[in-house]
């Protein structure tokens, strides 16, 4: 059995998500603090908190990595849209730009 590297990410609230390395690199905000040189502590411990981002924002950010991820090199037209609703739209779009997806 092959292990996959993890990332945990945490929300302001404390909620702890482990995700794929792969996934999170879908960001590339995450992707920088993982990968930065010297002894950081996200670097160090493969994680990264983020006291700004609510449990559903970033739990929702994380959907849209794996259907990034699931979706970038498919050949058909026939994608399915990645629905949000439009009560989280606004905050979703600011989380998205800070993690640069």
């Amino acid at each position: 059995m092959v292990a996959t590297k993890t990332v945990k990410l945490v929300s302001a609230e404390g909620w702890e998500f482990i995700i794929d390395y792969k996934a999170a690199c879908v960001s590339n905000t995450i992707r920088n603090m993982l990968s930065s040189q010297g002894s950081f502590t996200e670097t160090e411990l493969g994680e990264v908190k983020f006291p700004e981002i609510s449990t559903p924002i970033l739990e929702k950010t994380i959907q849209y990595f794996y259907y990034k991820l699931r979706h970038q090199n498919s050949t058909t037209k026939n994608i399915p849209e990645f629905k949000v609703a439009p009560a989280i739209a606004l905050e979703l779009l600011m989380a998205a730009n800070f993690l640069d997806t």
